[in-house]
């Protein structure tokens, strides 16, 4: 699997272990889908509650606290399918 793909596993298992309800897919570029539970991350595809879409470099600058990710959604660079609120929940994972 894709090197950028193990970062985001690794870089988030800890953040969404236990922070996480229900899941959440981030799809990252066309590098892959990283699925984020109460469990913590994986590399998956499976159905979620919430999907997010954007570049590895958009979600970078999320993790890192350069992108808002309220603003990100707002000018286009990241793109949410499904649960608003979950989506909210786990962008506060993603900048905590």
């Amino acid at each position: 699997m894709s090197a950028i793909i193990d970062e985001f596993v690794t870089r988030l298992h800890a953040k969404a272990e236990g922070a996480i309800k229900g899941t959440a897919k981030l799809v990252i570029g066309d590098h892959g889908s990283v699925m984020l539970s109460e469990t913590g991350a994986q590399i998956g595809d499976e159905s979620a509650d919430v999907t997010l879409k954007a570049s590895a470099e958009v979600f970078r600058a999320i993790l890192d606290g350069t992108q808002n990710p309220v603003t990100a959604v707002l000018t286009g660079k990241l793109k949410v399918d499904g649960n608003q609120m979950r989506a909210l929940k786990v962008s506060e994972v993603l900048t905590a």
